[in-house]
């Protein structure tokens, strides 16, 4: 039966429930009476839906409160074994793989190093990451006992930018690791052992990590926000209307310097060729410090965060010092273009890089910022740091699924056609809407 506005009957059964079961999850636990008001439907609706989620184990009871002058309402919540999700960040030190239930509960990990000589001259063997992508979800549906068929879909965040088309899926342009249009959804269908309507949603790991801090992190509750993403690169999300998703800003190739140091994108004068963890090391050694030898990214970071700032009260290094405080001033005036541009009323810092250097020198950083930037938006800025941790991006790549799956209203339906773009726009204008 169709409406008279083009909907049919089916349209309108799925939009309840999927008004349910977000206001549960985000709410939750909610009694049937409460669901009413919160979503708009009536109590004959709600009674409806919540018997179909009820019966196919999407909700279930979670105790009761007492109501004025009758009985105890009992209160529903979404079932957390009711779904399983992986998130998958495809980093530039290691590739980490989650599982997690239909909360965002871990359940189990698998973490591949991406050793240096499984990294050409400045690019990342694509089959080593596919096969890294594939142990690791074995892995993890081996050790929590999770059959494939749980799975409401994997979720992958990868560096560099993400188009989608009919032939492919996901095709993905990294120019800084060396990949050229490198169908990476068709490799991972072909090379994973998962039942064929697991549907894969591969996205920029900057953007993942957006959408994770603002649905769960600090950036829960503003209406605008940046979140940046500091590691080997450098990179963004900005989200400037809480009714819309996120969108990966290649920050890191915005110009600081004309004709300054050479990036790893080609160019001259990117923030990444000054604030890039490879970078950082690189810098340091050219102004006499030391990095250990041999060691990756990660160890070099330690050492050089250690050496400006020693725990055991001793001197500083002096180049250690000045390299960063130089990459402050760098990150500051990269900061001030962002508050200039978008004027949001946050800006997080995330990464392996961000989350060890940033508590040390955000301050500096945001002091350059601000003089950088124009006064008016400056003022109405908090920088800050983000509060998901090292998971942020693999929590944000299993929310993909997630939020696909509450939009189809919880039905474990085929995915969409590859060509079409990612169906969370409206989980996200719930989230953050509240």
């Amino acid at each position: 039966m169709t409406r008279s506005n083009g909907r049919t009957v089916r349209d309108l059964r799925r939009e309840n429930r999927t008004a349910v079961l977000r206001r549960l999850y985000f709410d939750g636990p909610l009694s049937r009476f409460s669901l009413g008001p919160a979503t708009g439907l009536s109590s004959g609706s709600v009674s409806n839906v919540v018997a179909e989620l009820v019966a196919e184990g999407l909700v279930e009871e979670a105790g009761s409160v007492d109501s004025a002058g009758g009985r105890p309402r009992i209160l529903l919540r979404v079932a957390p074994d009711s779904g399983r999700m992986i998130g998958v960040d495809v980093g530039e030190t290691r590739v980490r793989v989650e599982l997690f239930d239909l909360t965002l509960t871990e359940l189990a990990r698998a973490e591949r190093p991406l050793a240096p000589s499984e990294q050409g001259a400045g690019r990342y063997e694509v089959g080593v990451v596919v096969d890294h992508i594939r142990d690791g979800i074995a892995e993890v549906l081996r050790t929590a006992d999770v059959p494939a068929e749980a799975l409401l879909g994997v979720g992958i965040g990868v560096p560099g930018i993400v188009e989608r088309t009919a032939e492919d899926g996901a095709v993905v342009h990294g120019q800084t690791i060396g990949w050229d249009a490198v169908p990476l959804e068709r490799l991972l269908r072909a090379a994973v052992d998962l039942p064929a309507g697991v549907p894969y949603r591969i996205d920029n790991g900057a953007r993942t990590l957006g959408q994770a801090e603002m649905w769960f992190g600090a950036g829960r509750g503003a209406t605008s926000a940046v979140v940046v993403l500091f590691g080997s690169g450098v990179g963004a999300c900005v989200t400037t209307d809480p009714s819309g998703p996120g969108r990966a800003l290649e920050w890191g190739h915005l110009k600081v310097r004309v004709r300054g140091r050479r990036c790893r994108c080609g160019a001259q004068g990117c923030l990444e060729a000054y604030a890039g963890a490879g970078a950082l090391l690189e810098r340091w050694r050219e102004a006499g410090g030391e990095p250990p030898a041999g060691a990756g990214e990660e160890a070099g970071l330690a050492a050089l965060a250690s050496s400006a700032y020693p725990a055991d009260g001793g001197a500083p290094d002096p180049a250690a010092v000045a390299v960063l405080a130089e990459t402050a001033e760098y990150l500051g005036a990269g900061f001030a273009d962002l508050v200039n541009l978008f004027q949001p009323e946050r800006i997080l810092v995330g990464g392996w890089a961000g989350l060890l250097l940033g508590p040390r020198f955000l301050a500096e950083v945001e002091e350059h910022a601000r003089a950088y930037a124009l006064a008016y938006p400056a003022a109405r800025v908090t920088l800050g740091m983000g509060t998901l941790g090292p998971d942020a991006v693999t929590v944000g790549a299993a929310i993909l699924p997630l939020a696909d799956f509450f939009a189809r209203g919880g039905r474990r339906e085929p995915p969409a056609p590859v060509e079409a773009a990612p169906a969370w726009t409206e989980t996200l204008r719930e989230r953050t809407a509240h």
